[in-house]
């Protein structure tokens, strides 16, 4: 099936790992296998973690990576005047108006340690949707009501459709945080359909997350999202079997490139850790059903 544009979208907020090449790499394979555009959409709202060297590291990441972007930002002066997500603050407050004059929202106050105690898994099952709290309370998080949502479509890359249910792990979801800013969900939804995304490749943990946004998006009465299909690849995990990411101290592919690791080199250690033979860009394609 043919696509018109799909995205790469990291967050600026540690250097890139090796479980970020693979969703790179398998992006821009199945783009050249439906003739989709790339576009690099860097999230960069959680302005406590953004610094400019990890912008830059994503740049230089790219290139390492011989991934070619079609649109967005060449290097970083681009990305802070021009595309950065703070330029698209109206479009995220609108949504979020939208949904608090159809009464969607919910203050809440609860900190992890508390959610927590109230329940050991960690997920938040909606404490403070009765305790209604005022929206404009200082340090309080905006969360959505999923608590009567239906059976939730999704589409597949191969254009199956699918009917989820929302999952506990991301059951009344923030949609603004207590510092004030758009979340994650909001966000990445509205950027999508700001852009004309409809191919939207991510690793197999943010399944719960394209559910949520297909959620919002409904709520949103944002029927483009319904169109929109989804590649959920497996996660790369580290020689503990613990998924890389920047908080674990994975390993990052600056410090590879630095310590002289060539790209053959990163395809071989890729297909170690996935238990595939790659040796080069075109076993990636491989991996695509």
């Amino acid at each position: 099936m043919n696509s018109t544009l799909t995205r790469i979208a990291p967050t600026p907020s540690g250097y890139l790992h090796l479980g970020n090449a693979f969703s790179f790499l398998l992006t821009k394979a199945i783009a050249q296998k439906t003739g989709a555009k790339i576009l690099l959409r860097i999230d960069d709202l959680d302005r406590e973690r953004y610094r400019s060297e990890y912008v830059e590291d994503i740049f230089e990441t790219l290139d390492f990576l011989e991934i070619p972007i079609d649109q967005g930002p060449q290097n970083l002066k681009e990305f802070e005047a021009e595309w950065s997500q703070v330029h698209r603050m109206d479009q995220y407050q609108a949504a979020l108006d939208q949904l608090k004059n159809q009464q969607k929202l919910f203050a809440c106050t609860c900190s992890r340690k508390k959610i927590s105690q109230m329940n050991s898994s960690g997920y938040y099952l909606g404490h403070c949707l009765d305790r209604k709290i005022k929206l404009d309370r200082p340090e309080a998080t905006w969360r959505i009501n999923t608590l009567d949502a239906e059976l939730i479509p999704l589409s597949t890359y191969s254009g199956q459709k699918k009917w989820e249910v929302i999952p506990e792990d991301v059951s009344f979801f923030i949609v603004r945080k207590k510092d004030g800013l758009p979340a994650y969900q909001l966000t990445s939804l509205i950027d999508d359909l700001h852009f004309g995304v409809d191919l939207i490749v991510r690793g197999q943990d943010l399944y719960s997350s394209s559910i949520a946004q297909s959620f919002l998006a409904d709520s949103l009465q944002e029927d483009d999202f319904e169109s929109i299909r989804f590649f959920h690849h497996p996660i790369l995990k580290g020689s503990g079997k613990q998924k890389l990411s920047k908080s674990e101290g994975a390993t990052s592919l600056q410090y590879l490139r630095k310590s002289g690791k060539k790209l053959p080199e990163i395809y071989q250690m890729i297909g170690e850790m996935c238990g595939q033979p790659i040796h080069s860009f075109e076993d990636f394609t491989s991996l695509i059903p």
